[in-house]
C-alpha cells in the first residue's frame, strides 16, 4: 500500500508521538508498504529516513501527495495536513495519542471541549479506523476506538551489562508544574523522616532528575530548603543512550504526574532499563505499568510515600512485580506495535476494497 503518514510534529523534535511518528513510520516501510510522511516541523539537515518527508508543504504539495496515497494515516489528528483527504477519500486511519479537550496551563488537566474538538470528534467519525493509545484516551475521546498502547525503542532502553544499581529513585521528564518533579523531592523528605523513626530504609534515599524546564531554579530551591542538598542530583536533559545508562544505574522510576498522562512511554523506558515504576494513577499510566509496576493517588504525597514504603518493605511484592516486567515490555515491543497497527490498517483497506 501506499501510506500517507501525518505527523504534526516529526523528527529532529523529541517527545513521545514524534518517537511513535519515527518507530511506526520506519516500521510501515520495513513491512513492505511504501511511505511518505507529511509534518510541519522545518528541517534543513540530510534525511537519515529510507522514505521521503515533505516538511511545511504549500497546499499544491498537500493535494499532490494526498492524490498518491492509497490510506491516510495519522499519528495523532492533523486536520491542517489531513483535509485534502475529504476531496480524495481515501481508507482513513487516526491514532489518538493525547486528550481531546482543552489542557490547563497550570495544572495540566483536560476539561472544556473547545470548536476545534468538535470539529476532531466530527473527523474520527468519518474515519475507517481510530486508535487510542490507552484505555482511559479511549473512554474520553472516542469510545469506539482500538486500544493499542505505545511502542518504545526497545534498541535504546534496556538492561546493559556490568552497571550497578547504585541510586534508588529516578525522575524523567519535563520540569514543568503539572509533572510532579517537586512532589518526588518532597516524597524523598518524608521517606528520610519517616525512616529516623521506623529504621527500614536498607540504602541512601537518592533521587536523581533528569531533565530540564522553566521549573528547574524552583526544584532546587525547594531541595534546598528542604535539606536534601546531598539526596537530589539535577543531571539536566539526556538523549538516547544517556539515559538508558542513567537509568541503569537506578532502582525505582517516580512518576508523579499531577495531570493525567495520556499513555506514558516514560514509564515504559525506565522499566525495560530495570527500574520499578511508582507512579500517580490518572490517565493512562494505569495502562503503562500493566501488572509491573504500583500506583498511588495523583497528587497525594503521602500516598506516594506509603506506596514506596510498602514495596521497600515488601521484597516478595517487588520481585512479583519486576517478574512481570518482560511480558509486559513484550507487549509494547517497536514490531509487535507496529504489525497491531498494520493489522488495523489493513483490515480497514480491505474493508474498503470489499465495499467498493
Amino acid at each position: 500500500m501506499k501510506i500517507l503518514f501525518l505527523s504534526h510534529n516529526f523528527y529532529p523534535y523529541i517527545g513521545g508521538i514524534e518517537a511513535n511518528s519515527d518507530i511506526l513510520s520506519r516500521a510501515f516501510f520495513k513491512a513492505g508498504h511504501e511511505v511518505r510522511v507529511l509534518t510541519w516541523t522545518k528541517f534543513s539537515g540530510e534525511n537519515n529516513f529510507p522514505f521521503p518527508i515533505v516538511r511545511n508543504p504549500s497546499v499544491f504539495r498537500l493535494l499532490k501527495e494526498h492524490q498518491w496515497a492509497d490510506v491516510v494515516f495519522e499519528n495523532n489528528p492533523c486536520l491542517r495536513l489531513a483535509w485534502p483527504n475529504l476531496i480524495f477519500k481515501h481508507i482513513s486511519v487516526i491514532a489518538l495519542n493525547t486528550w481531546v479537550s482543552r489542557i490547563d496551563g497550570e495544572t495540566g488537566i483536560h476539561g472544556k471541549i473547545g470548536l476545534q474538538d468538535r470539529l476532531k470528534f466530527l473527523w474520527f467519525k468519518r474515519a475507517s479506523k481510530v486508535i487510542a493509545v490507552s484505555d482511559a484516551i479511549r473512554k474520553h475521546s472516542f469510545p469506539p476506538a482500538i486500544v493499542i498502547g505505545n511502542p518504545y525503542q526497545s534498541d535504546v532502553f534496556k538492561i546493559i551489562p556490568n552497571i550497578i544499581k547504585s541510586e534508588a529513585f529516578v525522575f524523567l521528564g519535563r520540569l514543568v508544574s503539572n509533572k510532579g518533579a517537586d512532589e518526588a523531592i518532597k516524597a524523598v523528605q518524608k521517606l528520610i523522616v519517616m525512616d529516623q523513626k521506623e529504621h527500614f530504609l536498607t540504602f541512601k534515599p537518592t533521587l536523581t532528575i533528569i531533565g530540564d524546564g522553566p521549573e528547574k531554579p524552583k526544584l532546587e530551591k525547594l531541595a534546598t530548603d528542604l535539606g536534601l542538598a546531598a539526596f537530589v542530583n539535577f543531571v539536566g536533559p539526556l538523549r538516547g543512550n544517556d539515559i538508558a545508562v542513567c537509568l541503569n544505574k537506578h532502582r525505582y522510576m517516580l512518576v508523579p504526574s499531577l495531570w493525567e498522562e495520556p499513555f506514558g512511554n516514560v514509564v515504559l523506558e525506565g522499566m525495560a532499563c530495570g527500574c520499578l515504576p511508582i507512579v500517580s494513577n490518572g490517565g493512562g499510566l494505569p495502562d503503562a505499568i500493566g501488572n509491573a509496576g504500583i500506583s498511588f493517588k495523583r497528587g497525594d504525597t503521602e500516598a506516594m510515600v506509603l506506596c514506596i514504603k510498602r514495596v521497600l518493605q515488601n521484597p516478595e511484592l517487588e520481585q512479583q512485580l519486576r517478574s512481570a516486567a518482560k511480558s509486559h515490555l513484550a507487549k509494547h515491543y517497536p514490531d509487535i506495535v507496529s504489525q497491531r497497527y498494520l493489522e488495523v490498517i489493513e483490515k480497514a483497506a480491505k474493508s474498503t476494497f470489499k465495499a467498493n
